[in-house]
């Protein structure tokens, strides 16, 4: 499972990250990761102004647990929380990219979480939103070239090759999985702009139900 936690400060930049891409779930790993990177920073609890959370889409189980530490957080010390796109974070992997970043996670199911973002006076636009789909009805959608990231390119790289050919751009290794820091970055700006969410009313974003949310939606 993919995750990670980073500590940034507004006016020195970043000062931690430890990213994680262990079979283990998040609960068994997430308070150790984010003890250890204060100790790193040499920080204490009481000298974070906001916490940021990756809100999805993602794992649901993941983005349950992201967010339920960021709430139990916010709440154990008065601080706000701010909640950042999950795919959104993930393009600024690719900052001054020439073309269409796709981003894809794997959505199980044989489908992908995709978005797409372009660069554009040193931000990136959506120029297609979030959306649950199987891979190949996104990829004869699209013009190239276009570079792709994520674990849902990886997974489907084949099809995508198949139906883009050399348009297909593939990001390298180390590019191809978010990066906490990017969370982080994103965060910060929206906590400067006073973007703070409610906490009873945050919830992860999902875009599709979850098994267990069929199942009984079948029986209701």
């Amino acid at each position: 499972m993919l995750g990670g936690v980073a500590v940034l400060d507004g006016e020195t930049g970043l000062v931690a990250e430890t990213r994680l891409n262990v079979k283990t779930t998040h609960s068994e790993r997430l308070m150790t990761v984010i003890d250890g990177v204060l100790k790193q920073s040499d920080w204490g609890i009481e000298a974070i102004d906001a916490f940021a959370v990756a809100i999805g889409p993602g794992s649901f189980t993941g983005l349950r647990i992201g967010l339920s530490a960021a709430k139990g957080l916010s709440f154990a010390t008065g601080k706000p929380i701010v909640t950042v796109p999950t795919l959104e974070a993930f393009a600024y992997n690719f900052p001054y990219c020439p073309w269409p970043v796709c981003l894809l996670l794997d959505a199980r199911k044989g489908e992908v979480y995709a978005a797409i973002f372009r660069w554009e006076d040193g931000t990136f636009l959506r120029a297609a939103e979030e959306a649950s789909l199987p891979a190949e009805v996104l990829v004869k959608s699209l013009e190239g070239p276009v570079l792709f990231a994520g674990e849902g390119a990886a997974l489907y790289r084949s099809v995508i090759e198949g139906v883009m050919k050399e348009r297909a751009v593939f990001a390298s290794a180390e590019k191809m999985v978010p990066s906490p820091a990017n969370v982080a970055a994103l965060g910060l700006a929206k906590a400067v702009r006073g973007e703070f969410e409610d906490l009873p009313s945050a919830v992860p974003f999902y875009i599709r139900k979850s098994e267990a949310e069929v199942k009984w939606s079948k029986r209701t």
